[in-house]
């Protein structure tokens, strides 16, 4: 059987900042596990308060549904996005890999570059971490590089807008 003759795509060489897990477990607790875990511990209070009959089957039910779930998205999320997470600056193009469920990787030309940003968030600037944001002329949207450190992300930004100068093409 002859071999598949389209290109394989390795992975980045360079991976995020291992703060970045810590921020994504914050991020995790504030926007997803947390609110979970506050219905849950609510209805079982309101339980105990008002309805102790309901508790017998409630507490498994809200054990499955909202607590289980909740804590293993709070533990597993941030470990995959940090060995999914990962990045490239060659001498043509800005490679990126993310997301941790559905996963992304995106080569962007360095002739397409428009705009780079580097954005910290609140809980960012709390880890010392920033995101670069690669605005390209394409319609599948930016390029983002989150978890860099704050030296990193300026460097980068720094590397790939002078890169984008240097190599001709039709964004700039």
């Amino acid at each position: 059987m002859p071999a598949d003759p389209r290109p394989q795509l390795r992975p980045p060489r360079h991976r995020v900042d291992p703060k970045a897990r810590r921020w994504w477990t914050v991020q995790a607790l504030l926007v997803v596990s947390g609110p979970l875990l506050l219905v849950a511990a609510a209805l079982l209070a309101l339980s105990v308060l008002f309805f102790p009959g309901a508790l017998p089957w409630l507490a498994p039910l809200v054990l499955v549904v909202l607590v289980l779930p909740s804590v293993g998205y709070l533990i597993a999320m941030p470990r995959w996005r940090y060995a999914v997470h990962a990045w490239e600056l060659g001498e043509q193009a800005v490679y990126a890999a993310s997301g941790w469920l559905w996963q992304q990787r995106r080569i962007a030309p360095l002739s397409r570059v428009q705009t780079v940003d580097a954005v910290r968030g609140p809980v960012q600037r709390r880890y010392g971490l920033a995101t670069v944001t690669v605005t390209t002329a394409s319609t599948a949207g930016d390029i983002k590089i989150a978890g860099l450190s704050d030296a990193d992300a300026e460097e980068l930004s720094r590397r790939i807008s002078d890169a984008a100068q240097v190599v001709p093409g039709d964004a700039s």
